[in-house]
């Protein structure tokens, strides 16, 4: 074999990155049966299957995994030939980007962002995945463009970008029969708590800081995100600390009270990351400028 149809390997890598052929076809504007096609002349010309259907999806042999790192050095040195990091245009671009958050991020940042981009970019289309142990290598492999929150594990080969410090805030129901405008350390260690285990900086930081300042809380509900809990919050008698911009958006869609936490928490940065191969791509540029400019435009705590 001494030539390739570069698009070949374009089909290759977006194989890899979606472990799916309809959604390599989704993300390159290709029919189905186009991409089996293509797949199918890769394997032939490489001897090779490439990859092979599990329950997980398409995943790839040894010979596919040893692939794919010299598959992008040509298709990124192909884009920097042929100026293809230089055309994007929001307004037109059907692009799909992936982005890692927390359900903090989604509460707060996606309303926002759909709105503009319904405006600006109505083409473009936002796929979120949670973040996790695999944020770091979805970024690195291409899987997802940018990951939002706090994640000093992330070293080399990563760019970041500080977009505001966070802080804590208590919230009670508005009717609370105890509390009215201001908590103290003794209501706060007497009072019934929500507390949500989800992805993300929070959770930790505050359990963390709680131990070592030897606080007492009483914990009556645990859940797994935040999307329920201002509800439940509202409906009864019970505090929940949360994170000072969640908490503002919650007060203003129920009968909350949004209370000063009655101790020292420390602050902590939400930032934006992504991987140095799409550092100069310009829609990924573009969508970093996007959420930076929705975030660092809104009223800091």
């Amino acid at each position: 074999m001494n030539t390739i149809d570069l698009r070949l390997l374009s089909v290759f890598d977006e194989i890899y990155k979606t472990r799916s052929v309809t959604a390599a076809a989704l993300a390159l504007d290709l029919g189905q049966p186009a991409v089996s096609v293509a797949l199918s002349k890769l394997r032939h010309q490489l001897g090779d299957p490439l990859f092979v259907r599990t329950s997980n999806g398409m995943e790839p042999t040894p010979f596919g995994d040893g692939l794919v790192r010299p598959v992008r050095a040509v298709l990124d040195a192909l884009d920097e030939v042929l100026g293809h990091r230089n055309d994007f245009d929001p307004a037109t671009s059907e692009r799909t980007f992936r982005i890692c958050m927390t359900d903090i991020s989604q509460l707060v940042l996606l309303p926002k962002l759909m709105k503009t981009l319904r405006v600006s970019a109505p083409g473009i289309r936002i796929e979120i995945f949670p973040l996790s142990q695999g944020t770091a290598s979805l970024l690195e492999s291409g899987g997802a463009d940018l990951a939002l929150g706090f994640m000093p594990q992330l070293e080399a080969g990563f760019y970041q970008q500080l977009l505001f410090m966070q802080s804590f805030v208590c919230l009670v129901s508005a009717d609370h029969p105890r509390i009215r405008g201001a908590l103290s350390r003794a209501q706060f260690e007497a009072e019934d708590h929500v507390v949500v285990n989800s992805s993300g900086a929070a959770p930790l930081v505050l359990d963390r800081e709680i131990a070592r300042l030897g606080i007492a809380r009483r914990v009556a509900l645990q859940l797994p995100n935040f999307l329920g809990a201002a509800f439940v919050v509202e409906q009864t008698h019970h505090i929940i600390t949360i994170p000072h911009r969640l908490g503002e958006m919650m007060q203003h869609r129920g009968a909350l009270q949004l209370l000063p936490v009655p101790f020292a928490l420390p602050d902590y940065s939400v930032k934006q990351h992504w991987h140095e191969r799409y550092h100069h791509d310009p829609g990924s540029r573009w969508l970093r400028g996007v959420i930076s400019g929705l975030l660092l435009a809104s009223p800091k705590p």
